[in-house]
Parts: C-alpha cells; sequence; structure tokens
C-alpha cells in the first residue's frame, strides 16, 4: 500500500513537478495555514478505487439478498452492533436501506449517501436503547397544542 507523503502549501507553489512526482507514487497531503488539508492524488487510482468499491458493494448487495434475513442481520450486526438495539421488524428494513444506500454510494461514488443512512438508523438505535424516551416518543398525546399552522413557502 503506498504512503501518505505531507507537503506545505508552499512547496507545492514552489516545485510542484516533484510534489507531483510524489503523487506518482501515493497520495500527497497538502497542508495549508489557511483552510483544510489538500489530498493530491492520481486520478488513475481514484477510478480503480471507485471500480473496487461498485464491485464490492454489488458483490455485497447480492450476498446479503441470497442470505436468510436473519443471517444478513446477523452478518451485518457484527460490524454494527448497534443493530441489536432495533425493533425485529426493523432490521430487515436497514438491510434493505443499507444495501440500497451502499449501492447508491458505490455508482455516484459519493459516500456520503450511505454514512447518512448509517447516521440516521445509529441515531434510531440510540432512541431504542433509552426506555424513557422510547416511551415519550411513542405514547399518545393527551394535551391539545392548538391549531397547527398551514404550509410556508420558503
Amino acid at each position: 500500500m503506498a504512503t501518505t507523503r505531507e507537503v506545505q502549501w508552499s512547496e507545492l507553489q514552489r516545485d510542484p513537478k516533484s510534489v507531483a512526482a510524489l503523487a506518482d507514487s501515493g497520495d500527497v497531503r497538502v497542508r495549508r495555514r489557511d483552510g483544510a488539508a489538500l489530498l493530491l492524488t492520481r486520478e488513475d487510482r481514484v477510478l480503480a478505487a471507485g471500480e473496487g468499491a461498485v464491485a464490492a458493494t454489488r458483490a455485497l448487495r447480492n450476498a446479503l439478498a441470497h442470505l436468510p434475513a436473519d443471517v444478513a442481520v446477523d452478518v451485518l450486526a457484527e460490524e454494527f452492533p448497534w443493530l441489536r438495539l432495533l425493533p425485529d421488524g426493523d432490521l430487515p428494513q436497514f438491510v434493505s436501506d443499507f444495501t440500497t444506500a451502499a449501492r447508491i454510494s458505490a455508482d455516484l461514488g459519493e459516500w456520503s449517501v450511505l454514512a447518512q443512512t448509517l447516521r440516521e438508523w445509529k441515531a434510531t438505535a440510540a432512541v431504542y436503547a433509552d426506555p424513557a424516551l422510547v416511551r415519550e416518543l411513542t405514547e399518545p398525546l393527551l394535551d391539545d397544542h392548538g391549531p397547527v399552522p398551514g404550509p410556508t413557502e420558503a
């Protein structure tokens, strides 16, 4: 596996050819004083990683689709132990949401879709970890809180 080298922004400005040569052997983190670091990488490596992610995601989706639902949940729960906090009836939906989000992320090369899905399900599991909160959120409202305002245009 190639290592990530680090250079300062000023070094990239002063000698871009040598920094580009470093990128031929691995990623280069460019540190800046006035902002987040940049990552310089070769396009062919990014494209290969994307192709690999798509292939792995499709294989995972197909494997999960051929497993009994309880086995698919067990497989994913090894990576995401908080799944055990969710009600049994929600677990098939998690598997479906996970595989759909993973495929979308891989196809688009935009992993924030999968990350958001995992954050949302993990937050749901955190609610189920607190029985008092579950009770508060699921019991009927007895008080009249007044009229509900109509929708507004944004």
